[in-house]
This record gives structure tokens, C-alpha cells and sequence, in this order.
């Protein structure tokens, strides 16, 4: 697989002066490198991986130490992405190695931390032992001699509290002395580069029991945590949980990031009506205020649900509420194949599909990555909801109850695709179950907002710097084919304006006048488009599931972005204002005729219709998301094929259907 970023990105990383940021998953190692790096940082793909790095620089007294984050790893002898990854930094596969390693441990989970660090000791070069997080081990009675782990270890030991910055001045000082050291010195108890688990284990645990006592009171905090964790892990009150918690997540996703994105959308609107009333009429007009900005709209409004949500995700993160969230969903989404870390993934889906995707990083096996990545779309996104209040507006035009019934279903048979989908794809593509849960539960700790609005911000620059090019870029070239070649008015047209501007009409006559021109001129427009020339030329693979060319013409447009299909359909009815779809356009639309006279919208086709936009992958936006994480064109093109295939034949199922049970 080709990466998706270029090694030139990675190699700035490289030389004398680097280090390596290694750490079990939950220790706060993105905490301690957003504190040395801060925003002089930045994320990319480690090369021939989809899996995302950030590379940094820290400065110490004037000198410049690049820092290479790597992915969190309990393991790095595990068969894994991120512990091949590890392996490649440290022994020198992609760069030099790197002057000097620094490993975030857990001062509350010493054992099982060492273990990572007994296994970097065999490297070559000085090793730094960030202890992070001694607080909470104090809170909880443990006391580590830090002098006599750093003698057991042969390592620099700095106790730290990331969140807080206690430590991070030594640290850097600790770090910029090992990168100029020629060897680390004498490691008497280090083991070997092949040490079995158990002998690592063994390891670790006599450390442990020199160098770590247990004070009074710290039992009862380990109490207090146990009953919390048996709470939120427990198969009922864990499940009621995480819908309470993912509810508030999801319903401040929704509300708050709508305020900035109806302030991007009216600012670019604003824009878009400044370019028009400076250029003169024409192509160039054209180009820049409906293609350009339009295709920049279209990209930056997506901006604060990504930021948003990769703010909350670090919050919960933070807080160590995420790892227990995904071991109770682990139970239930492992029978269709999924990790329980898809959780976050396809609940935020259905807000877009586009951040959705994204936070399919927090998935660290790549086989269950990809799997997600692939279902993920099947969520009902809220730019499916002007069509679904559309067609079940057609089907049940006076049967709100009905309408509200089916609008829900849409939102069960995405869901329900989405997990027979992981199946299948389970037992064909990616053959294999989801990668066993097995995770241990960090600290509950205060979150960073620091370090939640460095996470958002890079995940938003990574956004507009790859994945928005080629959105914009996709945007221009639905515009030009919707709005070219240019036509000339048709008679009707020219009368209706020359009607206008007749003596003697009155204004408020004349004003209805000239919107019905615009309108119809509009609708010739569109019908004339290579949009509309294409519609013609798709009608007969759609006609199978009821669909005239003016249908097709909306399925096609609408692969720009799904509530296209509403405003391609309200211009061809007749609206003076696409974005204004009240009932007498409802009414138009369900009263629209085919070339024959009859109507397009008969109940069969409606339903048709709407189980289509269900299943179908009609946003181009979301495959160029896809192309970005999984580091190419293989599985964008599967995720369109596979979702237009079980579209086209749901649809074409219960249109036939109901025609046999006589709804036509």
C-alpha cells in the first residue's frame, strides 16, 4: 500500500539529534509530547502505513531535538502495526536510530510498564524513563524510589505529572544530556533482546518489589476505583452508561459545532455575493463565486465537527472512561466483527460520515480499522435527512405517523447494513474476527485541555491540508458539470421577460414575472447541463428501480453531497429557491411527469427512492476521506461498488415488491 505520506515528511525527524517517544496506550505520552513540542508539530503517516506519527521538535537552550511520537504499544514484539513500526524506528529500518529513547510508564501500573521499557533497554542507545502520572500513585499510597529504579534500570528516571508540567523542565534537560551521550552505559540487569514474556514479567516484578512501597490509605482509592470500574464495565449499568455519556457527546456535537458552521456557511455565502458584485457576469464570475468558494464551503463547513469531536474524544480519553466504554461495547460489536473501539466511529457517522471516519485512528488493529472505515457510511449522516423528510414526505402525505415510523426504520436498516456488512466483509475482504480486547484499564485522571486542543487542531489541519484539497477539487468539477454548456433561453423564457418589462404592468406583477423566467431558465439550464446530458444517458440502469432521467439527474448530482438531490429536484419542479423546499414544493415534486405524463413519484418508486439514499454511497467527500486513511484508491472504490451495488438491489427489491403487492 502506497503511503500517504510522503517519507520526506518523516525524514525531517531524522539524524544525530532525534529521539524516540515510546509508552503503553492511556500513560499520558501524548500529553508529555504535546508539552515538549507543543504546535511545533505535526501529524502524518508513517511510510508503506496508514498509521498516523507526529513529529515534532523541541528546543533546549537553543538547540533543536526532533521527537518522533509513536503509536501507543504494550508490546513491540507483538505481530501489529505499531509494534512493527516501533521495531523500524528503533533499529534504524526507515532512519539512523535514534539518538535516545523516552518511555512514558504509569507510576500506578509499574509492573506491566516495565515490561516496554525491559524491552528498549536492549536497544542501543540511553533510555529516559518519563514516571508519569506520581500523583495519582501518591494519592493512591505508592511510593516509587526513583534513584534506586533509574540504578536497577540503568536509565535516566524523571517523575512526571504531564497534565500539570511537574517534571517536564527536567525531562527536556534529561533528554538533551542522553542525545549527546556516545553510549547509555553500563545495564546490569537489563534482558536480552529475546527474553521471553514470563522472563520480562519475572523481570519487571523484582524491580517492582525493591523499588515501590505501599503507604497507608492507598487501598481504599484502589477501592473506590474498583467499584467505579465494576459500575461502568458491568454488562447493564456499563451499557446505560456509555448511551448516557455517547448521548451527551452526540447531542453537543450536533448543537455546538452548528454555531460555527452556520457562521462558516453565511461568511463564505457573504463571499460568494461580494465576488458577484465585483466581477462582471461570465465564466470567470461563475467559476470563483459558485465553483471556488461554493467547493471551499463545502469543505471548511465540515471543519468544526472534526475539531469538536477529536476535542471530546481526547477529553474522554483523558479522563479514562474511553478504554472502559470500548471493552462493554467490545461485547456486542465483536459478534459482527468489530472492535468495541468502532463505537465512536459509526455513533459519529451519524452526524458525517467524513469525522467519523477520521476517528477510526482510535482503532489500533488495521484489519478492524479498514473494516470500520468500510461500514462506516452506512450511518444515517445528517445529509441524508432532507431526503428522507422528502420521499417520506411523498409516500405518507397525510399520514405523519406513518412518516415518522419509516423515517426511524431508515435509521435501523443503515445501522443494520452497516453490521451485516462487517460480517461479510469479515468472511471475504478482510477475512478474520475482530483482534481480541485485551487492554488493561488506565487511571481515571483529570483531562488536558491543552492537549485536547492540540489533538483538534491537528486532526483539523490534517483535514484541510489533504483530505479538503480534494474535496474543493471535487466540488469545481460537479459545479462545471452542472453548470455547463450554457444555454440560451428558450422562447418561454424570453416572452415571460419581455412580459415583465411591458408599460403598464404593475411592479409586484412584473417582480412574479421574472422569477418564473429565472426559474424555468434555470431548470432549462440544468436539463442541458453534461449533469443533465449524463442523467439521460444513466436513465436506463436506474429505470429498473422507477427512476426517470429528472431522478437520475438528482442521483448523479447528488454523489456531491446527498441534500443535492433535494435542491436538484426543487429546480427541476419549478422553485425559484432551491433551498426553500416548503409543501407547494413538496407538492410539485410529488406531482412531477415523466416524458409520458405520468407521475415519477409513485409510492413504489418513492420507496425505492428512499431505500436507495439509505444505502447508497452518494458523497464523494466521504470516498476522498477514505482514499486519505486507508493510503489509497483500493478501498474507496470498494466502498462505492459494494454500497451502490446493495443500494440498487434493495431498491430494485422493494420497488418490484411492492408492485406485486399492488402499491404502485
Amino acid at each position: 500500500m502506497s503511503p500517504t505520506a510522503p517519507a520526506a515528511e518523516v525524514s525531517v525527524a531524522s539524524g544525530s539529534k532525534r529521539i524516540a517517544l515510546l509508552g503503553n496506550p492511556n500513560t499520558g505520552k501524548t500529553t508529555i509530547f504535546n508539552a515538549l513540542c507543543g504546535v511545533r508539530a505535526k501529524t502524518s503517516n508513517f511510510p508503506g502505513t496508514t498509521t498516523a506519527i507526529r513529529i515534532g521538535h523541541i528546543d533546549v537552550d537553543g538547540e533543536r531535538i526532533d521527537a518522533v511520537d509513536l503509536p501507543g504499544v504494550y508490546d513491540t514484539r507483538l505481530n501489529s502495526t505499531e509494534a512493527q513500526i516501533a521495531r523500524d524506528v528503533l533499529s534504524g529500518e526507515q532512519a539512523p536510530p535514534p539518538a535516545a529513547t523516552v518511555v512514558v510508564v504509569d507510576a500506578c501500573n509499574l509492573t506491566r510498564n516495565l515490561v516496554l521499557v525491559g524491552e528498549l533497554l536492549a536497544y542501543p542507545g540511553p533510555v529516559i524513563v518519563a514516571l508519569n502520572m506520581v500523583d495519582l500513585a501518591a494519592r493512591r499510597g505508592v511510593k516509587v524510589d526513583t534513584a534506586a529504579l533509574a540504578e536497577r534500570l540503568g536509565a535516566t528516571v524523571i517523575p512526571t505529572v504531564a497534565r500539570t508540567g511537574v517534571g517536564l523542565p527536567d525531562l527536556r534537560k534529561a533528554i538533551s544530556a542522553a542525545v549527546s551521550l556516545a553510549s547509555p552505559g553500563t545495564r546490569p540487569t537489563a534482558p536480552p533482546l529475546g527474553a521471553t514474556p514470563e522472563a520480562l514479567t519475572t523481570w519487571a516484578e523484582a524491580i517492582v518489589a525493591d523499588v515501590v512501597t505501599q503507604t497507608a490509605g492507598g487501598s481504599q482509592v484502589d477501592t473506590v476505583t474498583e467499584r467505579v470500574d465494576r459500575f461502568l464495565t458491568h454488562p447493564l449499568s456499563g451499557m446505560l452508561c456509555f448511551i448516557a455519556v455517547m448521548g451527551v457527546l452526540f447531542w453537543t456535537l450536533f448543537t455546538l459545532a452548528t454555531i460555527p458552521m452556520d457562521l462558516i456557511e453565511a461568511t463564505l455565502a457573504g463571499l460568494g455575493d461580494l465576488v458577484r458584485g465585483l466581477l462582471p457576469a461570465g465564466p470567470i464570475r461563475d467559476l470563483i463565486a459558485d465553483g471556488i468558494v461554493g467547493g471551499i464551503a463545502g469543505t471548511v463547513v465540515f471543519l468544526p465537527q472534526i475539531c469538536l469531536l477529536f476535542f471530546l474524544i481526547s477529553l474522554l480519553e483523558d479522563t479514562g472512561y474511553l478504554a472502559r466504554a470500548a471493552f462493554v461495547m467490545d461485547r456486542v460489536l465483536h459478534r459482527f466483527g468489530l472492535p468495541g473501539h468502532a463505537f465512536v466511529p459509526l455513533l459519529t457517522s451519524h452526524a458525517c460520515a467524513l469525522p467519523g471516519i477520521m476517528s477510526a485512528r482510535l482503532i489500533p488493529d488495521r484489519r478492524d480499522r479498514l473494516a470500520t472505515i468500510l461500514v462506516a457510511p452506512f450511518m444515517s449522516c445528517s445529509a441524508r435527512l432532507p431526503v428522507y423528510v422528502l420521499l417520506t414526505s411523498l409516500i405518507f402525505a397525510d399520514r405523519p405517523a406513518m412518516a415518522a415510523v419509516v423515517f426511524t426504520g431508515c435509521y435501523m436498516l443503515g445501522a443494520a447494513a452497516a453490521l451485516v456488512s462487517a460480517i461479510i466483509f469479515g468472511r471475504t475482504l478482510l477475512k478474520g474476527s475482530a483482534r481480541p480486547m485485551v487492554l488493561e484499564l488506565p487511571s481515571y485522571k483529570a483531562p488536558s485541555l491543552r492537549n485536547a486542543l492540540l489533538t483538534a487542531k491537528d486532526q483539523g489541519v490534517a483535514f484541510l491540508r489533504t483530505a479538503g484539497t480534494v474535496i474543493v477539487a471535487i466540488c469545481v468539477v460537479m459545479w462545471w458539470l452542472s453548470a455547463y454548456p450554457i444555454v440560451e433561453p428558450g422562447g418561454e423564457v424570453v416572452a415571460l421577460r419581455t412580459q415583465a418589462a411591458a408599460p403598464g404592468v404593475a411592479v409586484a406583477e412584473a417582480e412574479a414575472l421574472r422569477e418564473e423566467a429565472d426559474t424555468l431558465e434555470t431548470r432549462e439550464a440544468q436539463a442541458a447541463s453534461f449533469a443533465g446530458q449524463m442523467g439521460r444517458i444513466a436513465e436506463p440502469v436506474f429505470r429498473p428501480l422507477g427512476f426517470d432521467w429528472q431522478l437520475t439527474v438528482g442521483v448523479l448530482t447528488s454523489f456531491l453531497a446527498r441534500e443535492v438531490f433535494v435542491s436538484t429536484l426543487s429546480v427541476l419542479v419549478g422553485n425559484g429557491d432551491a433551498s426553500d423546499v416548503d409543501e407547494g414544493v413538496i407538492a410539485r415534486i410529488r406531482a412531477m411527469p415523466r416524458s409520458d405524463g405520468t407521475p415519477v413519484f409513485t409510492p413504489a418508486t418513492s420507496a425505492a427512492a428512499l431505500v436507495f439514499f439509505v444505502l447508497a454511497m452518494q458523497c464523494l467527500p466521504t470516498l476522498a476521506v477514505t482514499r486519505r486513511e486507508t493510503g489509497g484508491l483500493k478501498y474507496p472504490l470498494i466502498q462505492l461498488g459494494y454500497m451502490s451495488t446493495v443500494a440498487y438491489i434493495a431498491a430494485f427489491v422493494v420497488r418490484h415488491g411492492l408492485l406485486l403487492a399492488g402499491f404502485s
